[in-house]
């Protein structure tokens, strides 16, 4: 299961489709995309709960359902649907989930209407205090994959796995020591400390039944790339070879963070991605916006080829996967959180029918989608933020 979010919203009038069903026509931004059709299911009409926090209720409910607090340090959410989804898969890959982003975490602190910045930052959270870092630097990521080492050569794997677990059977000596001498009220931190022992212990496991599996040989990333769409197709590459080998089977991946004031150069956008996004209904600006939407999808549907042209059991990783793109924001000039920009692509084992687009009526919150993502998933819950129950996505029309 894979989540690609993107911020600031989106030219909704380049987006969306104006016809439902399976004869819906391919909008501007999404063109590139037209050669998986058949595995896109568009859906129109959902909302996030979170209206007074222009952009922080555009990331932060995404995948929670839930609304944060005012201040810099009263930070409070909840468990995220992909790290929900990641405590299931954990138990059969060596890491629970990846969290990754094109951009740094940017300002700490407050940033707009006095919510922190923390909610700006990131999608994924482990619990509702423990907002996950999004990890900017392909070397970091790798490493975070296959260790310290040059590249995914067997032989250097072997290596890395056999340092690990001499340095893992020293400091369980320690600790086991360590554990005798102590006193009853410290055997708590002890014992939380010796559980992420075993999970380390557990990962090193799985590397060493993966060991032998053939990867594709390559080398240790040297650092962020300075264009943007060679830093997004490395972290795209990443992501193929993390499900390719099944290092994980959860990723979320921000193209940038919310506020993001990048600028695209490349494709001719040299002001700042936020203060584009508010237009005020000017068509030039629309249209730059447009741009900018259409490049980010654009590479998404790069990403989208390589997992159809990758082999994976009795078929494609793209036949297997379930991966959610969107937006939390519709109309970025005054921060709408309602029918919002949606994608469900992949084959989901079977799962997911795709070529159509849904439109919904009545406002149904996007964790509706998240329960029935997750059900698909083999991981159902009865609810997830402010769900009311899954979300029909069989039917051509709701």
């Amino acid at each position: 299961m894979g989540v690609v979010y993107v911020p600031n919203g989106m030219a909704m009038q380049y987006w969306t489709p104006k016809s439902e069903g399976t004869a819906f026509e391919v909008t501007p931004i999404l063109q590139s995309l037209e050669p998986f059709r058949d595995q896109v299911l568009l859906l129109s009409g959902l909302k996030l709960p979170w209206d007074v926090a222009p952009h922080a209720g555009g990331s932060t409910p995404f995948l929670t359902g839930v609304v944060g607090r005012t201040g810099e340090t009263n930070i409070v959410c909840e468990i995220s649907m992909d790290q929900v989804v990641a405590k299931q898969f954990a138990e059969h890959t060596q890491l629970g989930s990846l969290e990754l982003a094109l951009e740094d975490k940017g300002n700490s602190g407050q940033c707009s209407q006095g919510y922190s910045c923390v909610y700006l930052n990131t999608i994924s959270w482990r619990d509702s205090r423990t907002p996950l870092p999004m990890e900017s630097n392909p070397r970091v990521v790798f490493e975070r994959m296959f260790g310290d080492t040059s590249s995914t050569g067997a032989s250097a794997r072997g290596a890395r796995i056999a340092r690990d677990r001499s340095v893992l059977d020293s400091v369980s000596d320690t600790v086991a020591d360590l554990k005798r001498k102590v006193g009853a009220r410290d055997l708590g931190t002890i014992d939380q400390y010796l559980e992420a022992v075993r999970d380390v212990e557990r990962r090193l496991q799985k590397a060493d039944e993966q060991r032998e599996a053939p990867l594709p040989l390559v080398e240790q990333p040297a650092g962020i790339p300075t264009r943007y769409d060679d830093h997004a197709r490395l972290m795209f590459d990443l992501q193929v070879l993390a499900y390719q080998s099944d290092l994980t089977r959860v990723i979320t991946f921000m193209m940038a963070r919310e506020e993001s004031s990048l600028t695209y150069p490349e494709i001719g956008v040299p002001d700042a991605h936020h203060p584009i996004s508010h237009h005020q209904y000017d068509k030039t600006k629309i249209d730059t916006l447009s741009k900018i939407n259409t490049y980010h999808v654009k590479l998404f549907a790069d990403y989208v080829q390589k997992l159809r042209s990758t082999p994976d059991g009795d078929g494609t990783l793209l036949d297997h996967v379930m991966l959610l793109y969107g937006a939390g924001i519709s109309d970025s000039n005054v921060h709408k959180h309602d029918n919002l920009p949606i994608l469900l692509v992949g084959g989901g084992s079977g799962t997911l029918k795709g070529g159509r687009h849904i439109r919904y009526h009545k406002d149904p919150p996007v964790a509706d989608l998240l329960v029935t993502m997750m059900d698909k998933l083999g991981v159902p819950v009865d609810h997830i933020g402010n769900s009311d129950g899954p979300l029909a996505i069989d039917a051509l029309s709701v």
